[in-house]
């Protein structure tokens, strides 16, 4: 089974080789690291302690950050690598986390670049965020005696459709897993459908739950930053995805008529369409300006930008009211936890099925509104902008929703702990007493 996967994958990377280099040299994304993704990565990691976080991108990364920060408190002579697949979530391990962590890119899944890869890390254990189910480095671990966790881990609609048409294989690579620490009873009950051991299947929330809180006046840093003045109304369009900027374009037309002061924060998911979203703001005569060209003196009714990697989530403390992309098209939505968590009432589309617990938890505690169109996008938040006590009613209500399901992080540290360190430091707490 494994040598037919590692024949088709060879097959798979082969046949979108040509695709791949003309979008990396064509759309600006960077290198393809591709060297290192082989495993050949030249200097060897000091001789020390160490535990492997997987993070794709820059969710992922937001995601593990705060877990990282826990089990530096709790173990700090263990060090962490960190390993992405794009270069975004590269930079913003390099801007959050620093020196604190190597980063590497995540191998190839092929046998040879696996094998060099964990000689080179050598770690004590390895977490995945979300659902990263590689089939050869799964099996390259056990044999190793090294422990995996899928932390934080769901299972959209999409992929529990396709995983269920090689049921057989997912059993077998999920048996490769030493537990599963899943968002939701219902990511639970996938995973276990797909073959997990039900014994090693806990629902321990989402960690996204737990990010930590904004640094205090960092609004008005971040009002600097943007060469605001202070008392205008801020609308921010979250990780948006092509189909989305035009009606987001056309509420804001809309809503400018009426508030004269109204910002528009503009995000694109994907960096690399930031010239395209330019453009889409050009063809409607408005004015735009980059976030890396602020602060100076900008057009009052400029839109702003986000060009950078990173920033988004701080800058949800701004807004008066946020919506959320990926969510007017089928891409099924974004994180919508980060702006709650801000007190920020939430606004987004009808498609979220890679977030149905967090929209279903919005919706039911009144913390968000959802909206199918410009049209609608434009009459729901003039209703929000006109209504102060509402915004504030609703943000109240998105943080207390997102609160008190807090206690991820705690979780997944307890399954750490239990299935995946050593015994002896299993035993023992930094202070010297016995283990929590």
């Amino acid at each position: 089974m494994y040598l037919l996967y590692t024949a088709l994958l060879g097959v798979f990377m082969l046949a979108c080789a040509p695709a791949f280099l003309l979008r990396r040299l064509f759309a600006g994304r960077g290198g393809m690291h591709l060297l290192e993704r082989l495993g050949y990565r030249p200097g060897e990691l000091p001789s020390e302690p160490r535990y492997w976080i997987h993070a794709v991108s820059v969710g992922e990364v937001m995601a593990a950050i705060p877990l990282i920060n826990a089990l530096r408190r709790r173990w700090p002579d263990l060090h962490a690598v960190v390993t992405t697949v794009t270069p975004t979530g590269a930079r913003v391990v390099r801007d959050r986390l620093g020196p604190a962590v190597a980063h590497r890119y995540f191998p190839l899944d092929f046998p040879g670049a696996v094998r060099r890869m964990l000689a080179s890390v050598r770690p004590e254990f390895f977490v995945a965020l979300e659902t990263e189910l590689w089939p050869n480095f799964l099996r390259a671990l056990q044999p190793r005696g090294i422990g995996s966790m899928i932390a934080n881990g769901r299972i959209s609609d999409r992929s529990f459709r396709r995983y269920r048409l090689v049921r057989p294989l997912m059993r077998r690579i999920l048996d490769g897993v030493t537990v599963f620490g899943m968002q939701s009873a219902e990511d639970a009950r996938r995973i276990i459908a797909l073959g997990a051991n039900p014994e090693r299947v806990i629902v321990t929330g989402n960690l996204k739950s737990d990010a930590l809180a904004d640094e205090p006046g960092g609004d008005a840093v971040w009002r600097r930053l943007l060469g605001l003045a202070g008392g205008e109304l801020i609308w921010i369009a979250g990780s948006t995805h092509r189909g989305e900027e035009e009606p987001v374009l056309e509420a804001f037309e809309r809503l400018r008529r009426r508030y004269p002061s109204l910002v528009l924060v503009l995000a694109p998911r994907h960096p690399e369409r930031v010239a395209e979203v330019e453009r889409a703001i050009r063809a409607r005569g408005l004015a735009s300006v980059r976030r890396t060209a602020l602060p100076r003196d900008r057009d009052a009714s400029a839109v702003i930008v986000l060009d950078t990697v990173g920033e988004l989530v701080e800058l949800y403390q701004l807004a008066a009211v946020v919506f959320l992309g990926g969510s007017l098209v089928p891409a099924g939505g974004h994180n919508m936890l980060e702006p709650a968590l801000r007190r920020k009432p939430v606004v987004f589309g009808p498609n979220n099925g890679n977030f149905r617990e967090a929209a279903e938890l919005l919706l039911t505690a009144g913390a968000a509104l959802v909206v199918r169109d410009g049209r609608e996008l434009a009459q729901t938040l003039d209703r929000l902008l006109a209504d102060s006590a509402l915004r504030v009613r609703m943000g109240e209500a998105a943080f207390d929703a997102v609160a008190g399901r807090q206690g991820a992080v705690r979780e997944t540290m307890e399954l750490i702990e239990r299935f995946l360190l050593p015994p002896p430091r299993r035993a023992v707490c930094p202070d010297g007493s016995g283990a929590a």
